[in-house]
């Protein structure tokens, strides 16, 4: 397999931890290889002390994270990057920050599966989001979503705090039974609501089981296959 111009992803990460060894287990696991050599240099900042982005989005009394993301940027690119990812949706409400304090491209997750939601499921304009409330409250998925002629389906209030508490804990390292039910409940809510699909919008939720009655979009799954599929493109 050949190496000659296979590009290296800086991962702005941290937000959660556990999320991007997600997006890199993702990675390894999508990527094409007969030995070691045929990975993806992955060059990662698994930064948890990026400030909260639910103080300053949800709270709005919390530090600015995008100049503690721009440095980020800015250093991966220094280290050699090609090109940079951010490990997080809600984190994308910094995107602008971050891609112009960097001269190498900054993919953007938001645009990638709002593109991936109208061609996955073309005749529906509705489609369910999972997320945490600061993901809502930015419309970071609604303003593209809509562009594209698809309405963004949320849980009711109570379900969406639910939600939330799911986000938390799993930030806390709590995989339990009961969260897992907690989640499936909001589903189970999506559903009863007459989503049919619905986005995984939180890395975190990208890692617990999901019922098999909604279609799901994976947020961090298609960041992952475009890395591997723009590290080894030859152009």
């Amino acid at each position: 397999m050949s190496k000659n111009k296979e590009k290296t992803v800086g991962i702005i990460g941290g937000m959660g931890p556990e999320a991007t060894i997600d997006l890199m287990q993702r990675i390894i696991l999508l990527t094409p290889v007969l030995d070691d050599i045929d990975h993806i240099r992955c060059i990662v900042d698994n930064n948890p002390k990026v400030p909260s982005r639910i103080r300053a989005i949800i709270d709005g009394d919390g530090e600015n994270p995008g100049p503690c993301m721009a440095g980020m940027g800015k250093k991966l690119e220094t280290h050699g990057a090609d090109f940079l990812v951010i490990a997080c949706n809600t984190a994308h409400y910094y995107y602008d920050v971050v891609q112009k304090a960097v001269n190498i491209p900054v993919i953007n997750m938001i645009y990638l599966v709002s593109k991936h939601a109208k061609i996955n499921f073309p005749e529906q304009n509705t489609i369910g989001m999972l997320a945490s409330p600061a993901v809502a409250m930015t419309e970071l998925y609604a303003k593209k979503l809509n562009k594209l002629g698809i309405r963004d389906i949320w849980p009711d209030s109570d379900y969406q705090d639910t939600l939330f508490n799911v986000i938390k804990e799993v930030k806390k390292g709590n995989t339990s039974l009961t969260v897992h039910n907690d989640f499936k409940k909001v589903c189970e809510h999506l559903s009863d609501k007459g989503v049919k699909a619905a986005i995984i919008a939180c890395t975190e939720l990208g890692i617990l089981n999901r019922p098999s009655y909604l279609n799901f979009l994976d947020a961090a799954q298609i960041l992952a296959a475009e890395i591997v599929q723009i590290a080894k493109s030859e152009n």
